[in-house]
């Protein structure tokens, strides 16, 4: 039986938001990300979708006991598809693995929606913990609808997995979002 593992690509990546074990980071190949507009909530889910010539930086992590049902409570809105053969990692284990994505009937629209700023600092702590500021500059290159409102929540957080940033990991995400055509409102 092949062990089982997820590969994350936005608050997966930030290992202080979950227990999973053995994470690694990995590859997955033909994917891009995108921040994704439902019916379930005015903030933006981050999502990922098959794309030619696309990779996307993430990392595996193991599934315990091939249990996905506190994962898929935690992803909710999001379906699993496997990619394991498009994911590039060096477990020495030919592991199973799957990702979570948004189908593309649920999206509602290119630009509503706001982006959860506490939810892009759990994105961008992870990815510069696992691969450094070159790998956070790949995440803010390889994701795609920037171009709407960054809801700036820092200060009553409303992301359910919100970290502290330290004042360096702060300016990072600022300087990131600087270049972007994002627009930032402060929450009311």
């Amino acid at each position: 039986m092949h062990q089982q593992y997820f590969f994350g690509y936005g608050s997966l990546v930030n290992q202080r938001t979950h227990s999973y074990p053995e994470a690694r980071p990995a590859r997955l190949k033909g994917w891009r990300r995108l921040w994704c507009h439902t019916e379930a909530s005015d903030h933006v889910f981050l999502s990922a979708h098959p794309v030619t010539g696309g990779t996307i930086d993430g990392l595996i992590a193991q599934v315990p006991g091939q249990d996905w049902r506190a994962l898929d409570h935690r992803e909710t809105g999001y379906q699993r598809e496997p990619v394991t053969d498009l994911v590039d990692h060096d477990h020495p284990a030919q592991p199973q693995v799957q990702v979570y994505a948004i189908p593309r009937d649920r999206h509602l629209s290119e630009t509503g929606g706001h982006i959860l700023l506490s939810y892009l600092d759990v994105v961008v702590q992870g990815f510069l913990k696992t691969y450094g500021t070159v790998g956070v500059a790949g995440f803010f290159d390889s994701t795609d609808g920037w171009d709407r409102v960054v809801l700036d929540d820092r200060a009553t957080p409303r992301y359910p997995r919100h970290q502290q940033l330290t004042s360096s990991e702060t300016a990072l995400v600022n300087g990131h979002l600087d270049r972007l055509p994002v627009r930032i409102q402060r929450a009311g």
